[in-house]
């Protein structure tokens, strides 16, 4: 394979971040995400009622052909094109560039940023402003949340969006393409709609773990990207043990060891307990750490896109 086909990937993911920046987030009604998420909420009505028997196998159905759908569909577009303009470097310019338009909807960098921006934004108001600013980005109780709880939390979500909304779709893009990116996007949206606890116990337990899988290595990715120093990777291991999530603690683990700060679930985890509290300009530096990171993790992920498809082309 040629090597200007081979970036092809690699420059449809900069495309893609390009466009994020330039134009942030498409209108509701041609967005994918929310299309999956309108599916999801139909095939989810009464699940939770089941037995857990029927519950759970309700919810692995509905979960695989929501899945199998979105891939297929991915997978067709992305070979049309592919069997279009793969013929000639001009051809391949544009289908980096229809790629990189197609990818954006799955990642949402800007958005991210915006939203734990206003956070700060908001604590500069008063703390319901904060509180209010942070409800719409964590699904955590913080009405009763002082300054520097609500911070943690922004912090956190952060960190951990960082993997879910941005590294882990250009993660899968890398290893498979459009219809990789499209899967794991369905897979982390039917976690954050069904994967709880609770009546959605059984419902939802295919759904949390499938994400788990392929959330796995794309959140170690990160959390080496927010601590690129191997000095402190033991450490980081130590902290992301903590949580309950086998892939969470791992980006928010090194963002707290990496701002020298403590970040505290009251009653479920404390991380990097010999930090300092969280203090107002903290979310601030770690917006700054975690835009270093996904430059390095980005860098990285080009790189394995471009190893992929010189050995074998989608």
């Amino acid at each position: 394979m040629t090597v200007w086909l081979a970036l092809v990937i690699p420059a449809a993911m900069l495309v893609a971040l390009l466009v994020d920046r330039a134009l942030g987030e498409p209108p509701p009604r041609w967005h994918p995400v929310v299309a999956i998420g309108r599916y999801l909420e139909r095939s989810g009505r009464g699940l939770p009622q089941r037995s857990p028997r029927a519950a759970f196998c309700g919810g692995v159905l509905a979960w695989c052909l929501g899945a199998a759908l979105v891939t297929a569909l991915a997978a067709v577009v992305q070979a049309v094109l592919w069997r279009w303009l793969s013929g000639s470097v001009a051809g391949a310019a544009l289908l980096a560039l229809l790629l990189g338009l197609l990818l954006k909807p799955l990642l949402a960098w800007r958005l991210l940023r915006e939203e734990v921006a206003a956070v700060e934004i908001g604590l500069g108001q008063s703390l319901a402003a904060g509180r209010a600013r942070i409800a719409r980005i964590s699904s955590r109780d913080s009405s009763r949340h002082g300054a520097s709880a609500v911070r943690e939390t922004a912090i956190e979500t952060l960190a951990e969006n960082l993997n879910d909304s941005v590294v882990a779709p250009l993660f899968w893009f890398a290893i498979a393409g459009l219809p990789g990116a499209a899967l794991y996007r369905f897979a982390n949206t039917a976690d954050a709609m069904w994967g709880y606890r609770g009546e959605w116990e059984w419902a939802g337990k295919w759904a949390a773990h499938a994400d788990d899988v392929l959330s796995w290595l794309p959140a170690r990715i990160t959390a080496v990207a927010l601590l690129p120093q191997p000095a402190r990777w033991r450490q980081l291991a130590r902290a992301a043990r903590v949580t309950p999530s086998p892939n969470g603690g791992w980006p928010m683990g090194a963002m707290a060891i990496a701002l020298g700060a403590r970040l505290t679930k009251p009653g479920v985890y404390v991380l990097n307990p010999g930090g300092r509290a969280v203090e107002a300009g903290d979310i601030s530096a770690a917006m700054t750490r975690a835009a270093r990171a996904l430059i390095l993790g980005v860098a990285v992920l080009a790189l394995l896109a471009l190893v992929v498809n010189l050995n074998e082309p989608f």
